[in-house]
Order: structure tokens, then C-alpha cells, then sequence
């Protein structure tokens, strides 16, 4: 092979040049955000691969956790990939005018970015230290509704714990079964249950577990809003789980570890129970929790005949009461409850009926939608000391 020929094979391994829509650029930018690493101490996952190829460039981000890999139409001249940084190229192009992008790999991983009279370099890294990533695997995919998936994970991502010790609370457990699909997450104090039948999954015989992990809940959520796909594919291997939502793939590390067995805790003889208007509910413990302990966030609710009570007091702030008209009738019961529990468990149902069942004031409480269509809801909350 001749000397230019061997020159320009090797700098064909590190050209690139495309020719992108600013708006197609930037609303692919703005689905990796989530993935993007912002603290790390590998400066390379700082960064995004772009990929360029055909008539499309494809965007990598990641977190080693969690990829997102997403694409865009271009013009591509030069097919080819560099290494771009995510937060800077972001930050940037949003205030670019909305015209073409012309972006082009330089020497030393720089790269030039063009735009009506913009004209900019940034610095990027070598593809070669970008981590490759798993490929959706050939078999065993199952397609899961957009919509159902969307509404289970806003039903149960709230109550899934942030502490980084309890580790396989760290995500929501997905049982995927041939006629339907479940979804729960605890953190210890609470617990949110969701079951949808009438859907059919083929290939599963008995029932699939899955631990989705938190990052990728929040990530799979912010997907699934933008989205108009009817369904999006779910696949997992031993180590990664694999979600392509129309012509992007979300691919997260599995949780590994036993997820406790929630169906221990799911109250069987919660014997009193009164129906209320869940907006009546939601302002009036949010007005009694203005009082209530900064750091417990407790909540009195006292159960009597005709009414719920609910009442809250601390030493630095004072004390409330208010009131809800009910048709109880029974003997009294005071239990206490964190607030914040109950009025996430409220925005996650908008408005409508809500059922609050109790046993006693040592027992967990259970609030589910009084109309549940589709789905089989409940929330479970552990009552505190008062």
C-alpha cells in the first residue's frame, strides 16, 4: 500500500463531518441529560460518543450504571466518531439560532462546531477510553405498553428508598406474568403496589422478576412522557436490563439481591374503613403539617364517629386541627402517619376517592383509589408513635 494511502486509511479512522439539525440535535441532547455523569472521577463519561454513519449520527451517554444511546437524522460527508463533552456541547448549542449544525472532528480529538456565523472548537478525548456497551440481546424480548409501563412506574418510583446501605430497596421489583404486570416499591416505612391484568406477554411461562433500579425508573419515566410509541421492547441479560423506547435504548445495570417479600406486609384485616375526597384530604393534611414535627413530619389521625380529625403540634411551631365529614361509624381510633407519605400517595393519584383502611393504631394503614379501573392499587404505610 502506498504511503497516502496508508495515511489517509489511518486518518479515515479519525475523520467525521455532519451536518445536523439544530432542533433534531438539541432534543436528543436534552433525552441523555438524565445519564450524562456530572461528578466523576472518569473524565471520559463526561462526555458523549457520537457516531455518525449512513444518513444518521448516534449519540451514546453513560454513566457505567446507565446508557441511553439515541439518533438523528444528519448529512453525513465524512461517516466517522468522536468524543464530545455532554454538559458544555448541551449548554451551548441551546443557544445556537435554529439553523444547521455543522460539526467536524479536528486533530487531537478537538472538535469544530458551526452554526450561521458561530463558530466554535471544543476539546474532546479519544474514542478508544469511551466504554463499549452491551448489545440488546437476539432473543427473549417482550414488548410491555408504553402507557401501562408509564403509569406504574408514577404509582411506585416515589416510594423507593434513596439510602445507598439498603441496596436491593434501591429499585422497584417488576413481576411480569403471561396476563399481567406488577410493580412494587418500599422503602421500609411504605409500600406502593400496583397490578395491572388483561395484558398478555408472550414467552413467560410463570412469572419474570425484574429489580429496576431508581436512576433508571426516573430515566425510563422522562422516556416514556416524551414518547408516542405504543410500546417500547424489554429484554434483560444476566448482568443488564435493556428497554428500547422507539429509536432509543436505555440499558442499566441489574440490582442483584433478594427484594423483600412485600406480600408479608400487605394488611389482610384492615376491618375499618371510610371512603373520602382525596383533594379534601390532601389540603387538610397539608395545612396540619405546617405544625408538625420538622423531622418526623407526623400526623395525628383520630377515627371517630361522623369524622377523621387530623392534628399535628411541635414545640417551635404550635399547633392544627382540621376536619373531614365522614360516614364512619365505629369505634375511635387515633393512628399518626408521616404527611409527606400520604401526599405523595395523593399527587400519584390525582384527583378522585380514596379509601383509608385501618386496623389499629400499631397496624400499617392501606389508602387505594375507591374506583381502581384497570389497575389493582395500594399503598401501604407503617404508623408511627404520636
Amino acid at each position: 500500500m502506498p504511503v497516502e494511502a496508508l495515511a489517509s486509511a489511518a486518518a479515515g479512522t479519525t475523520t467525521m463531518e455532519i451536518t445536523v439539525s439544530k432542533f433534531e440535535l438539541l432534543r436528543e441532547l436534552t433525552a441523555t441529560q438524565g445519564v450524562v455523569e456530572r461528578k466523576t472521577t472518569i473524565p471520559i463519561l463526561s462526555n458523549y460518543l457520537f457516531e455518525a454513519a449512513g444518513d444518521k449520527l448516534s449519540l451514546t451517554a453513560t454513566d457505567l450504571d446507565l446508557s441511553l444511546r439515541t439518533s438523528c437524522s444528519a448529512k453525513v460527508k465524512k461517516e466517522g466518531s468522536c468524543t464530545i463533552p455532554a454538559r458544555k456541547l448541551y449548554d451551548y448549542v441551546r443557544l445556537l439560532p435554529d439553523a444547521d449544525i455543522t460539526i467536524k472532528l479536528l486533530e487531537n480529538h478537538w472538535v469544530s462546531i458551526r452554526c450561521g456565523r458561530s463558530n466554535t472548537k471544543m476539546v474532546g478525548m479519544a474514542k478508544a477510553n469511551f466504554p463499549s456497551l452491551p448489545a440488546f440481546p437476539t432473543a427473549g424480548a417482550m414488548n410491555i405498553p408504553a402507557q401501562v409501563l408509564r403509569g406504574l412506574i408514577a404509582k411506585t418510583g416515589f416510594a423507593i428508598a434513596n439510602e445507598e446501605s439498603r441496596y436491593t430497596l434501591n429499585g422497584a421489583l417488576m413481576v411480569l406474568k403471561p396476563e399481567s404486570i406488577t410493580m412494587v416499591a418500599t422503602d421500609g416505612h411504605r409500600l406502593a403496589h400496583i397490578e395491572r391484568h388483561g395484558e398478555k406477554f408472550d414467552g413467560i411461562s410463570g412469572e419474570l422478576k425484574t429489580l429496576v433500579p431508581k436512576k433508571a425508573m426516573d430515566e425510563l419515566k422522562t422516556l416514556l412522557d416524551s414518547t408516542d410509541a405504543e410500546s417500547i421492547e424489554f429484554a434483560k441479560d444476566e448482568s443488564t436490563l435493556f428497554f428500547r423506547i422507539g429509536p432509543r435504548l436505555l440499558t442499566s445495570r441489574q440490582l442483584t439481591g433478594q427484594f423483600p417479600n412485600f406480600e408479608a406486609v400487605l394488611p389482610k384485616d384492615n376491618n375499618k374503613s371510610i371512603t373520602l375526597h382525596g383533594e379534601d384530604l390532601g389540603s387538610a393534611i397539608a395545612r396540619v403539617a405546617q405544625f408538625a414535627d420538622e423531622r418526623s413530619r407526623a400526623v395525628r389521625l383520630k377515627l371517630e364517629n361522623g369524622e377523621l380529625k387530623l392534628s399535628a403540634s411541635s414545640a417551635e411551631m404550635g399547633e392544627s386541627e382540621d376536619s373531614i365529614e365522614t360516614d364512619y361509624k365505629g369505634e375511635t381510633l387515633t393512628i399518626g402517619f408521616n404527611a409527606q407519605y400520604i401526599i405523595d400517595f395523593l399527587k400519584a393519584i390525582g384527583n378522585g376517592d380514596v379509601k383509608l383502611e385501618l386496623k389499629d393504631a400499631q397496624s400499617a394503614g392501606q389508602l387505594r383509589p375507591a374506583e381502581s379501573e384497570d389497575y389493582k392499587y395500594r399503598y401501604i404505610v407503617m404508623p408511627m408513635r404520636i
